[in-house]
């Protein structure tokens, strides 16, 4: 892997305030890209960056800065330090995100927050890079700008890629609970289901015992008429 300065941005600028480097040795010594460097050089990349002495910080010796000066096609050489720095892994914080698509964020936040409001805050954090406030702005319609925000996909804006989308998105599903519906699953009460069993049978049972009752009257006064007849002859 070849060695990088550090903070390869800073040196440049040094390097461009205070050498007469040409801009390809330049970015080639700090790993940027020549028109990067003559961005530098006309103020328009890296405003606001401090410039850092890669002599003071033993990045480069001043014998070699001047054996580039005095010949324009001479490879700056990094002076190889005693101390071994071990190599930065990216960790599980927020992602970077470009100075150009920061004002995109709160437009990925207020998306991300209607079409997936199973997500997380630190998930949000996760795919756009912003901060938990920023979010929770969003969200209340408290932010400076909410009035000209409008919903827009993160993927499309270039914010993170579709497989981590997909992914928090997937892990979100999983983490949400299930919903159960309990009106569906619970047993009516006692008195309901026995009175309602005991009602309708005992109201057929006394329309019917009437009907009886009835049948019952017209036979006895039928073997009444048939005695009267009888005693007649």
């Amino acid at each position: 892997m070849t060695a990088i300065p550090l903070m390869p941005k800073a040196t440049a600028v040094w390097l461009v305030d205070n050498t007469a480097l040409t801009f390809e040795q330049i970015a080639e010594f700090c790993h940027l890209h020549p028109l990067e460097v003559k961005g530098i050089a006309d103020g328009e990349v890296a405003a606001g960056i401090k410039g850092m002495d890669p002599v003071m910080y033993e990045q480069l010796t001043r014998e070699e800065i001047e054996k580039a000066e005095a010949d324009p096609h001479y490879h700056l050489k990094l002076k190889v330090s005693s101390v071994r720095l071990p190599e930065k892994k990216r960790t599980k914080g927020p992602r970077y995100t470009p100075l150009s698509r920061r004002h995109d964020r709160p437009n990925a936040i207020l998306w991300l927050v209607r079409s997936h409001p199973e997500l997380k805050d630190a998930q949000i954090m996760r795919l756009v890079g912003t901060t938990k406030t920023t979010i929770q702005q969003v969200k209340d319609r408290t932010h400076w700008n909410s009035a000209q925000l409008q919903p827009m996909d993160p993927v499309t804006l270039g914010l993170c890629s579709q497989i981590d989308l997909d992914f928090e998105v997937n892990k979100a599903s999983k983490d949400r609970p299930v919903v159960v519906d309990e009106a569906a699953h619970t047993l009516l009460p006692a008195e309901v289901t026995t009175a309602r069993e005991s009602a309708e049978p005992f109201a057929g049972f006394s329309a019917k015992r009437e009907d009886v009752q009835e049948e019952a009257i017209d036979v006895d006064s039928v073997f009444s008429k048939l005695k009267q007849l009888k005693m007649a002859e």
